[in-house]
């Protein structure tokens, strides 16, 4: 019988909720994974892809669709320096001659911005009897078949709602079904509307700031990373 191979065990804190997890590395069969995903191309496919390693990987009792988009960024880049090594190599293209660069990312380096986000922002004032506690959109919420851009901001503002305060009455919107959930998004104003779409504009990101000169015009280029895609180029 062939022997198996230990793995290392490291701790993370995930960025949404401070709580301490377990991880281990992803080995050959997860990174399979990726590379088939990254062949492709597909955003969705990719997502798809990164949430099954985090799902394999993660030794503490945490449901992936319950992490936001934030936590998932976090844990899989994490997961990504300890499997690879802290440096990978991107080919970013130039600002100005639009020429690929070869360049090395430290992923000890990232941050996630807006995470000391105040939270009293989450709550929105929708008319003078009814309030709103929003919550930063999970993975499980991004689901939702959908064809168009618009509709999938208003599903993303639905489903981003927690608790609804109608005057002395308190409402928890996982108990509500969707369909009315949704109805009730859609008769909103612009005015009202825009308000939630203003606070899940500043949902925290995790971001590197990049910096090298073009191996071809000499151009300094500046700019930062953020969001799974970013890190696939």
């Amino acid at each position: 019988m062939l022997p198996k191979l230990a793995t290392q065990k490291y701790d993370m804190i995930v960025p949404s909720t401070g709580e301490n997890i377990t991880y281990r590395p992803y080995v050959v069969k997860e990174e399979k994974i990726l590379l088939i995903a990254m062949e492709s191309e597909d955003e969705n496919q990719i997502e798809k892809a990164v949430s099954e390693v985090i799902e394999a990987c993660i030794e503490s009792d945490i449901k992936v669709k319950d992490l936001t988009s934030f936590d998932i960024e976090f844990i899989f880049l994490t997961l990504r320096a300890q499997s690879v090594g802290e440096g990978i190599k991107l080919n970013i293209p130039c600002e100005k001659c639009e020429e690929k660069n070869e360049v090395k990312v430290d992923l000890n380096k990232l941050e996630v911005k807006n995470n000391d986000f105040d939270e009293k922002k989450l709550q929105v004032e929708i008319t003078d009897n009814i309030t709103i506690d929003l919550r930063w959109p999970t993975m499980g919420d991004r689901t939702v078949d959908i064809t168009t851009g618009t509709e999938a901001i208003i599903h993303m503002a639905a489903k981003s709602i927690g608790t609804l305060y109608n005057g002395e009455e308190i409402i928890s919107m996982k108990d509500v079904p969707f369909a009315e959930v949704l109805e009730f998004i859609e008769s909103f104003s612009t005015e009202q509307f825009n308000k939630i779409i203003g606070v899940l504009l500043e949902t925290p990101y995790t971001s590197y700031d990049l910096k090298f000169t073009c191996k071809k015009c000499g151009e300094v280029n500046e700019r930062e990373l953020k969001g799974l895609a970013d890190f696939f180029q």
